[in-house]
């Protein structure tokens, strides 16, 4: 019996060794950690239980048969995060490099069949140069099986992908589907086809990290919304982030004890809003001060940074942001702001987390660039996302509401539950200048006449009463009240329910 278990336990060894000392020893060089300490610092100490360990490829072609090692390049299984159950791979690139075989990919499965099966989330921490090019077409039927998985698993539980080293062809597709993608500057990348094919196909000499580096895709391409400066800060980031995730679309969402009163009024926002109308001011500013210890999770701040989206608290309970920043580009929509804040109003839907939006938006960005990219089907996407939203969503409006922005912003028009403006708000078709030059262009010689007129249409139109006399606003608060405001609307909709009319699947203007 002894001798039985101390077989399991060099078996157990050979396994965690993965693809050897020295292999190790070249992915601590580079600064990165390897994926059995990865999952030790996602996880709660000691909540970490294998599956898998012992799986080796079934490959028989150029020499692989000689070679077998167990676990087959990827570490699977669940554990905890504070808690609550979370189900986990990670790719090992001491082992052929986290080449994707058809057994590796059936691991990943494995715990993604198991998550969808029992909801809780999946994160996949990936470190792959792609494809098992021994394998041929098996390693990509395996490619093929877990892009199955994540569109089934796709509103059903959240997935988070984890970029941890190169990520190249096939091995990019998975996290493109999933929810969120982290990234760590300077030693991970995520491309179609590497620098080396780019030069040969197009001529074009690129570096790794301009063709697919973090901050590329952070900025650029907002194919990932976060990069940390190394793995742990990426690790702990993703722990944070996680507390503000349901474990699935059937469960509940976390609720976190919070000592920050509900009913806490705010009296510097009073004078947030600058004296003349042309002046910006940093949204980020109200949504520290409104959510609970001024701790928000910003998601993609680099990429759009006209509008911001992330994850904070009231009352314990998280809640989706949306808020148009007055401080870049004076925060109108354009194609990058409309497509990212759409996936995520309808990531919150499909979760059930409350939307709340602040609203700073003097309408549409205008240009030849913006309309022959196809700024009317992507600010569309933003507008289906809010109409098709069920979830609770109240709507702040502090300064411009202009035109079909007005619109777009979580308006009362697409199912808003309450919409509140600030006094300063200036609810309209357009501001008073473009408005009168409009109405009134006989009179464009004269300026007196064009500065009465200006001022008469500010009186009349730049405030939010107009608007709250249709009932399109529910109330014009204080500013200082907007915490208190929104926690009371929470509390009134937390038995909301509204159901879109029978469908398969929308289809919205992708």
């Amino acid at each position: 019996m002894l001798a039985t278990l101390q077989k399991l336990e060099e078996k157990r060894a050979a396994a965690r060794l993965g693809g050897g000392q020295r292999r190790i020893d070249a992915q601590h060089k580079k600064g990165k950690l390897t994926a059995r300490e990865r999952l030790d610092v996602l996880l709660d100490q000691g909540s970490f239980e294998e599956v898998d360990m012992y799986v080796e490829h079934n490959c028989t072609d150029f020499g692989m048969d000689q070679e077998h090692i167990p676990g087959d390049g990827v570490v699977t299984g669940s554990g905890t995060i504070n808690g609550r159950l979370v189900f986990v791979f990670s790719q090992d690139f001491t082992v052929y490099g986290g080449a994707l075989s058809e057994r590796h990919a059936q691991k990943i499965c494995k715990i993604m069949d198991m998550a969808l099966k029992v909801g809780a989330p999946v994160i996949g921490l990936n470190d792959s140069g792609g494809a098992r090019i021994q394998e041929g077409v098996a390693s990509l039927g395996g490619y093929a099986e877990v892009f199955q998985r994540n569109i089934l698993a796709s509103g059903v539980v959240p997935q988070i992908s984890l970029i941890m080293g190169p990520c190249a062809g096939g091995a990019v597709y998975s996290p493109a589907m999933t929810d969120f993608i982290f990234m760590v500057k300077d030693s991970s990348f995520m491309f179609v086809t590497g620098p080396d094919v780019v030069k040969t196909v197009t001529n074009e000499v690129v570096t790794q990290e301009e063709l697919g580096g973090a901050v590329t895709h952070t900025t650029k391409s907002s194919v990932a919304d976060n990069a940390f400066e190394n793995d742990i800060e990426v690790l702990l980031a993703t722990r944070d982030f996680f507390d503000f995730l349901p474990l699935s679309n059937r469960e509940p969402l976390p609720v976190r004890p919070t000592d920050d009163p509900w009913d806490r009024l705010e009296e510097s926002l009073d004078t947030l809003i600058p004296d003349s109308a042309n002046k910006p001011y940093d949204m980020k500013e109200l949504i520290t001060k409104v959510v609970d210890e001024g701790d928000f999770f910003e998601v993609q701040p680099n990429h759009a940074a006209n509008i911001v989206i992330g994850f904070g608290r009231i009352e314990g309970r998280p809640v989706g942001i949306v808020a148009n920043q007055p401080s870049v580009l004076a925060g109108c929509l354009d194609i990058n702001s409309s497509k990212k804040a759409a996936r995520f109003v309808r990531f919150c839907d499909a979760f059930d987390i409350p939307i709340i939006t602040f609203v700073d938006v003097p309408g549409f960005l205008p240009g030849t660039a913006q309309e022959h990219n196809g700024i009317i089907k992507h600010g569309a996407k933003l507008l289906f996302a809010y109409g098709e939203a069920t979830v609770p969503k109240i709507t702040v409006i502090t300064r411009k509401a202009y035109g079909g922005a007005y619109d777009v912003m979580s308006s009362k028009h697409l199912r808003g539950d309450f919409n509140y403006a600030w006094p300063t708000a200036e609810i309209a078709v357009m501001g008073a200048k473009g408005a009168v030059e409009i109405i009134f262009r006989q009179d464009l010689g004269d300026t007196d006449k064009i500065a009465a007129r200006t001022k008469e249409y500010e009186e009349r139109f730049a405030n939010p009463f107009v608007a709250a006399s249709k009932g399109f606003i529910d109330e014009v608060i204080m500013p200082h009240s907007t915490r208190r405001r929104i926690a009371l609307g929470l509390r009134k909709l937390r038995n909301k329910s509204l159901e879109n009319p029978w469908k398969k699947h929308d289809n919205i203007p992708l």
